[in-house]
């Protein structure tokens, strides 16, 4: 089976890598473009490309699928399938209609739940037990296609979007597998979502991670969770953004101003500081100053004992 394999993060590679390791013929690999990164700014490839090119597959980085000439270059690969996860742009209908078997997408939510750019961090963000896999034959719409499989995932308390991302990674490498064996045999009939039950979750944008400390402790430590990696749940301490890389909600009877760090003597939950919200205490377990490591909440105070006492902003 030749097949073209689009995607761009992390959450990608752990397919096309079992792909080549079960002998799939992988005829090209299509990425978005190398981004500058860092203090430097030196332009750095995408994950996939990486992978890619330790595999020695050809790569592609259109900045457009739309035009003749990107599609006609498709099309040379003579793909059967094309496969697609987290790639980064809609594909006109003049792709969708080059392989035979269609263009199948995998990501990483219980379609129709979740349809759009950030559905890991929006499983995050509403509390839900659940996420999932879903992978589905690819139409006009976002996200829209009827479904071929789906897995689901539980949702841990302790799991980040980084580390649920992770985690559904693996579980696509699988389903992928069974899919592309009983698709291409006429073993799966494609089931239609259901419009009535989808929702829909925008790119994550950078101001989002800013901590309001009058919301409840639980949607805090939501958004702590969820925004970890990027862009961070974060605060402004002494002129210098203050990341909070993990916490834990904590009920508090006793009101003070929301933003005010207390010492919590006993640790609570392995919290030995908190910072009041609008309903409770949020518990900190560890954090990262601005130019510096992250670092347990512990370590922190050694070093800045003013922190306790202090009132943090929030806007």
């Amino acid at each position: 089976m030749r097949v073209i394999f689009m995607g761009t993060p992390e959450f990608a590679v752990p397919c096309l890598e079992r792909l080549m390791l079960n002998h799939y013929q992988v005829v090209a690999v299509y990425t978005q473009g190398d981004k500058p990164a860092g203090r430097g700014r030196f332009l750095v490839s995408p994950p996939l490309k990486r992978a890619a090119l330790t595999w020695k597959l050809p790569v592609v980085q259109p900045v457009s699928l739309n035009g003749a000439e990107a599609v006609a270059q498709l099309a040379a690969f003579n793909p059967d399938v094309i496969v697609v996860a987290a790639f980064g742009q809609i594909l006109p209908k003049s792709v969708l209609a080059v392989p035979s078997y269609g263009c199948i997408n995998i990501h990483p939510s219980l379609l129709p739940r979740f349809r759009g750019a950030s559905p890991v961090a929006a499983a995050i963000l509403a509390g839900d037990e659940f996420t999932g896999v879903s992978i589905m034959l690819m139409d006009k719409g976002l996200d829209t296609g009827p479904i071929l499989a789906r897995a689901q995932v539980p949702i841990s308390p302790q799991d980040t979007t980084g580390s649920l991302t992770a985690k559904l990674s693996q579980i696509a490498v699988w389903l992928l597998q069974e899919v592309l064996v009983r698709w291409t045999k006429g073993e799966i009939s494609p089931q239609p979502q259901n419009e009535a039950e989808a929702t829909y979750h925008s790119s994550i944008a950078k101001a989002e991670g800013e901590i309001d400390w009058h919301l409840s402790t639980v949607d805090i430590w939501r958004r702590v969770r969820a925004f970890h990696p990027w862009p961070g749940g974060y605060t402004r301490w002494q002129g210098r953004q203050l990341k909070i890389i993990e916490a834990v909600p904590l009920p508090e009877e006793t009101r003070l101003e929301a933003g005010r760090v207390v010492a919590l003597t006993p640790a609570r939950e392995g919290a030995v500081s908190g910072i009041y919200t609008g309903d409770g205490i949020l518990g900190v377990l560890s954090v990262q100053l601005e130019g510096k490591q992250a670092m347990s909440a512990a370590e922190f105070l050694r070093g800045q004992k003013h922190f306790i006492g202090a009132t943090l902003p929030y806007s």
